[in-house]
Order: structure tokens, then sequence, then C-alpha cells
């Protein structure tokens, strides 16, 4: 008996920290966490690279440019949702060009720059989970298998 194998959803998070603030956008009319803050992100297309879709996720949402040679993966989690599992890319950058601003008016009503220890209370949880794991140099973790139950390993 063959089994079909199982296909994860896959994303990837840009964490940009100046200054001890990281850059922090407002999701709006999107039909997911609306009104709640994360980090310019996005889907990784089919026959996509991470690197080449963190490059595209972040000139569409923040107008940013980015080179692939520049990021770094920083932290992956695998998260369990209400509907699919996911395997998420968090990745950094020290170097771009251009000033952040609103691209996608319609999916974002608010990017700025946030301390890392005073984040907005609604922040989305596994992106302030990530956060946290990515200040403890954490590289891999997991979120949504247990309320209370959040893996690790360096």
């Amino acid at each position: 008996m063959t089994s079909k194998r199982y296909t994860f959803f896959s994303a990837v998070h840009l964490i940009l920290i100046k200054e001890c603030r990281v850059l922090l956008l407002r999701r709006f009319n999107t039909g997911y966490e609306d009104g709640k803050y994360s980090v310019p992100a996005g889907h990784i297309d089919q026959g996509e690279r991470a690197k080449t879709a963190m490059v595209r996720e972040v000139k569409e949402e923040a107008g940013l440019d980015i080179s692939e040679d520049a990021l770094e993966t920083v932290h992956v989690m695998h998260r369990k949702g209400d509907d699919k599992e996911r395997i998420d890319f968090f990745m950094s950058a020290k170097e771009w060009t251009g000033e952040p601003q609103i691209c996608e008016e319609d999916k974002c009503d608010e990017l700025s720059w946030y301390k890392l220890n005073e984040l907005p209370e609604n922040i989305i949880p596994y992106v302030k989970s990530a956060l946290e794991r990515i200040r403890r140099n954490d590289f891999y973790s997991e979120f949504g298998w247990d309320n209370d139950t959040i893996s690790s390993s360096h």
C-alpha cells in the first residue's frame, strides 16, 4: 500500500534590527491575524528558493532591497495551526537598501521600528515566540503542538 506524503506549507519571515529595534508591520484586511503585528513575511512559491522568496516579499511589503547573500537563516520553526502544519524560516540581514515604507496599503496599516524589549501586546504569538528564541540563539523550535509545550534545540 502506498501512502501519500504530507505536504508542508513554508513561509519566510524577515527580522530586521536597527538600533535595538525590530521592524514590525500591522496586518490589515488580509483575513489572517488582522490588527496584529508581524515581521515582513510571505509564502514560498512552488519552485522558489527560500532566500529568493524573502528578497521578493520584503520588496513587495516594505520596499527594501536585500541581496540573497546578505540574508542569514537565524531560526526555523515547525508550526502547527488549526488547518495546516508549516515550516517557517526566519532570516535576518544587517544590510539593505532603502527606507521601510508601506507598499501594500490594502494589507498593512502600520510599519514601524519597535524596541525589542517593548514589543506590542498584539504581536502574532508565533512571531513573538520566534523573536524570543532568536534572542536566546535557539535555532529550532516547535509551536502550536501543545498549548504549553514548545521544544527547542541549539
